[in-house]
């Protein structure tokens, strides 16, 4: 019998938001452990604010408990806090429903969105008695499965992982738990069910594949250990947006979380093709919800969670093809109850513009803007398929309209980058401010002035984009980039309106080492681990100096991974796994980016990435 692990009143009294951990939220849901099978937890190895903003959690905790015979529950990262008074009290992890030990489960199913909580991953392994090893759990331990776009690398945490679930969660849970049960009955033990389940469609199980190097570090070989194991593993994906399952029931906190409102999933995927965008290639083809199952859902999840705002979810919310019939509903539904609508992911054109201020109140919060790159060259570089002449279109509708606070967002370090491509981040900012100045007359202007708020994040290179390929620069060149901005901004005429801020380098650089990493960083996460490192995505607890210790004592050079322009022929960590788009397409596009060449996005025309194989969603379309 379990014991009930909920934390004393003492404890919760000591602790900075207690209901972080105690469960019984609206729509939260609880079964008789009588009555079902298999008890799943699922975790956002991050702290219960963003975990819970997190949609993908939404929908497999929702499609899990929509199963008579599985019980889901969740689990997030203790914060700092808790984290110290768990361990000097020797309180092992529990999840939130039932208050039971994370370790009694059968499995924990770990969503892995961004590369600087994999430190956290191995916290909740820790906290929850988990061997951090997978090689080291027996068969009183969770099926540990990590999910997400991080596993499109999974290399740097496989040694801590059981399996990786490779796609959209929405297709292969069930066989993969009607297998467990099936193992479970025929009493087969761990390592047998783990043997079945790297033959199902979209299962990775490192223990089954081995890596050998050469002598300069890189990969040799990348192969399966046993026969009748894929040496390719295809990503899952869900073929019909419409009949796939939704949350119309999602889990609304106690206490306020990053996205406090309802999430309505348009469609998953991006037409556009920037080139060092990883989610645009992942998720492609593009496919669309019904219209009339978004209407329905809308009003269904607002009834039942009590939010008092919705937000469209896409990559790029302007490219939905029934945006304005599901906007005017929206809008006259969401009136009526005092409804706000969010829009994020809005391109800038006269329609966006348009339906923003209707949505909007009176007092117009900031517009964002996301450039990418100062310069029309390097904007052709990155493919993102907008020009100075849009830009500054699109700022002077938007000053017309009543916006006077614009957020730009560019990236420093692009493949090519050159000094004249970083002064035109200040020469774009100061363009937009002037626009303003000839857009609104002097009688119309609050406060007398625009307030251009210009951002810069470091370019990173992800796995399956077309600058997997590119090297990253150093932390010195990242910070004299910055530096140049802010330099060039100060001179221009408008510097007054224009605010800059810039993200911290050696966090990119350290970012860009463990997205291409392969299986050797599993040591240097350990280390680190060991050294007291945990929630690293958070400023405040990332210590730079403790990872460069970690790779010199594990001799590895993280500018091996970072800082070096890797050939064509040269193996990747990541080769094993298909995320749809194939190898040839992402050659091609390195290429034109190179040659500073552009490709239409795919309402356009067809480039051949390699999606249509899916059979589904835009690649059986007429095109535009």
């Amino acid at each position: 019998m379990n014991e009930k692990l909920a934390l004393s009143d003492d404890i919760l009294m000591k602790i900075e938001k207690p209901a972080r951990y105690i469960g019984n939220e609206v729509n939260a849901v609880v079964k008789d452990l009588n009555n079902i099978d298999v008890r799943f937890c699922m975790c956002f190895p991050d702290v219960y604010e963003i975990g819970m903003s997190h949609l993908g959690i939404q929908i497999l905790y929702g499609m899990l408990n929509s199963w008579d015979d599985v019980w889901c529950e969740r689990v997030y990262s203790p914060w700092v806090d808790l984290d110290a008074i768990m361990r000097k009290e020797n309180i092992p992890l529990f999840a939130l429903e039932s208050q039971d030990p994370v370790k009694d489960f059968d499995f924990l199913g770990i969503t892995i969105q961004y590369e600087m909580c994999y430190t956290n991953i191995l916290q909740v392994l820790d906290l929850a008695k988990i061997p951090l090893l997978a090689k080291e759990r027996g068969d009183d331990c969770p099926i540990v499965i990590g999910g997400g776009p991080c596993t499109y690398n999974p290399e740097p945490i496989a040694d801590f992982f059981d399996i990786f679930y490779i796609g959209e969660g929405e297709t292969q849970y069930r066989p993969l738990i009607d297998l467990y049960k099936k193992c479970r009955e025929e009493k087969t033990g761990r390592e047998e069910f783990l043997r079945r389940a790297a033959k199902l469609p979209g299962m990775y199980v490192p223990r089954f594949y081995e890596t050998t190097y050469h002598e300069d570090g890189t990969i040799a070989s990348f192969r399966p250990t046993e026969e009748g194991i894929s040496a390719t593993i295809r990503k899952e994906l869900v073929t019909d947006m419409t009949d796939s399952f939704y949350p119309m029931k999602p889990v609304v906190p106690y206490i306020k979380v990053t996205q406090d409102r309802v999430v309505l999933e348009i469609q998953r995927g991006c037409i556009r093709g920037c080139r060092f965008c990883q989610a645009g290639q992942l998720y492609r083809p593009v496919r669309e919800r019904d219209v009339e199952v978004l209407k329905k859902y809308a009003m269904e999840m607002l009834k039942n969670t009590g939010h008092e705002e919705i937000s469209l979810s896409s990559l790029s919310s302007s490219d939905y093809s029934k945006l304005p019939e599901l906007i005017d509903f929206l809008m006259e539904e969401c009136n009526k109850r005092h409804i706000n609508i969010s829009l994020p992911s809005l391109r800038i054109d006269a329609f966006s513009l348009d339906v923003m201020s209707k949505v909007q109140d009176v007092k117009k919060s900031s517009l964002t803007f996301a450039p990418e790159a100062g310069s029309q060259r390097l904007r052709d570089v990155i493919n993102k398929g907008l020009t100075e002449e849009v830009i500054l279109h699109g700022s002077a509708l938007a000053f017309e309209g009543g916006w006077t606070r614009v957020k730009l967002y560019f990236m420093l370090g692009h493949p090519t980058e050159t000094e004249e491509d970083i002064r035109g981040i200040a020469e774009l900012s100061n363009k937009i401010a002037a626009t303003f100045f000839d857009t609104v007359p002097k009688e119309k202007r609050v406060n007398g002035r625009v307030q251009i708020v210009t951002s810069t994040s470091f370019f990173v290179p992800k796995p399956f984009t077309p600058f997997q390929w590119a090297p990253q620069c150093t932390k010195e060149e990242f910070v004299e980039k910055a530096y140049l901005t802010r330099k060039a901004i100060s001179e221009q005429l408008n510097q007054k309106s224009i605010k800059y801020n810039w993200h911290e380098a050696d966090v990119s650089v350290l970012e860009g080492v463990l997205a291409r990493g392969d299986r050797r960083l599993s040591q240097v996460l350990l280390y680190v681990y060991n050294k007291g490192c945990f929630y690293d995505a958070w400023s405040e607890y990332f210590h730079n100096d403790v990872w460069m210790e970690a790779f010199a004592a594990c001799g590895l050079d993280p500018d091996f991974y970072s800082h070096r322009e890797r050939p064509l022929d040269e193996i990747l960590p990541w080769d094993f796994l298909d995320c749809g788009v194939s190898r040839s397409f992402l050659e091609r596009e390195w290429q034109k980016a190179k040659n500073e060449t552009t490709s239409p996005n795919c309402k356009q025309a067809c480039q051949g990435c390699g999606a249509a194989r899916f059979g589904c969603g835009i690649c059986i379309e007429p095109r535009d």
